[in-house]
């Protein structure tokens, strides 16, 4: 069958005619709660297993089954695996017309039968935001915008694309920076780049530039146990990638001003308080143009390891900070 994006899935349930069989397939939990919501919205919410798809809902025609983890089907073993798949199959042939049966992977080996299955059978929406960092940037910058005009407020322009890279387009923490970000603003109605200074990116700041001139300096033990500490404490592999990337674009930009002399003139320019401005300033001076652009090859490198899975975080981010020091 089809394939969809959440936005083209929302204008088919509008149409008011019941889907069968749809997969939500994707990494993104925000994308996936997104689709849910749409579906009870419109239907009769049910959760349940597909057994349960059969039965006639008593209090309304229709009735929403959801199946989540359906790839866990797939580590059965041979024989409880074909059962699954052939008991689903059976049911996709012949769909209760009543049901709208909802299955969630975060993702499905098409070689194996239950993934070609769910292609052929089922409305695929895709709740991910793309493999590569361009992609999944320009979708949170777009859902960015989105979800700022749910909360009656818009961006000043570039602080979209800034707070999507700073968060590591993570679309959970995304909402919940843009709704702090929307009371903040008030009755003014913008978010301007100074409001995501003070109230998210001052959150790792600090910890940000303390990193930053352990690169530019090319002090890899030094910053080996920075980044040991940093995980030791809790801090996430994919969001630490996400700022890492911001300082560095930060450091071009920074690279690039010209009549700067301190922090306080680039403030404005870079959108930072006066003293991480002063850091960039300082740290940019540290480090080449050529330096930086492979940094992002690398950010890039990095996040596509973390986002596929399999991969030992640390050992990502430690090469990474390797990397980035040798380079």
């Amino acid at each position: 069958m089809a394939r969809l994006s959440p936005e083209e899935l929302l204008g088919r349930l509008e149409k008011g005619k019941l889907i069968p069989a749809i997969l939500l397939l994707g990494e993104e939990p925000y994308l996936r709660d997104t689709c849910r919501m749409q579906l009870i919205e419109r239907f009769v919410p049910e959760a349940s297993a597909f057994e349960q798809a059969q039965t006639l809902p008593l209090l309304s025609p229709q009735q929403v089954v959801f199946l989540e983890d359906v790839e866990a089907i797939e580590k059965l073993g041979e024989k409880n695996r074909d059962e699954a798949v052939a008991q689903l199959g059976a049911y996709l042939e012949d769909p209760a017309p009543f049901t709208v049966l909802v299955v969630e992977a975060t993702g499905l080996d098409q070689r194996m039968k239950l993934g070609k299955l769910l292609a052929e059978k089922t409305l695929v929406v895709e709740c991910g935001l793309g493999e590569k960092v361009e992609e999944r940037l320009a979708s949170a910058t777009a859902l960015a915008r989105v979800m700022a005009k749910d909360e009656g407020v818009e961006f000043e322009k570039g602080v979209a694309e800034d707070l999507a890279e700073f968060v590591g387009a993570d679309l959970m923490r995304l909402k919940m920076e843009i709704e702090k970000l929307a009371t903040y603003a008030g009755e003014r109605k913008l978010i301007r780049r100074q409001d995501v200074g003070a109230l998210v990116i001052a959150e790792k700041a600090t910890t940000v530039w303390q990193l930053a001139d352990m690169l530019a300096s090319r002090q890899p033990k030094k910053a080996l146990e920075f980044l040991d500490r940093l995980l030791r404490n809790g801090e996430e592999p994919l969001p630490m990638l996400g700022a890492m990337t911001w300082m560095y674009r930060k450091l071009i930009e920074a690279s690039e001003l010209k009549g700067v002399a301190n922090g306080w003139q680039a403030a404005r320019a870079l959108g930072m308080r006066p003293e991480q401005a002063e850091l960039a300033l300082q740290n940019a001076r540290k480090i080449s143009k050529q330096r930086l652009l492979g940094g992002l090859r690398a950010f890039q490198k990095a996040d596509d390891q973390l986002k596929r899975g399999g991969e030992d975080a640390r050992a990502v981010m430690e090469f990474l900070v390797t990397e980035l020091t040798a380079c």
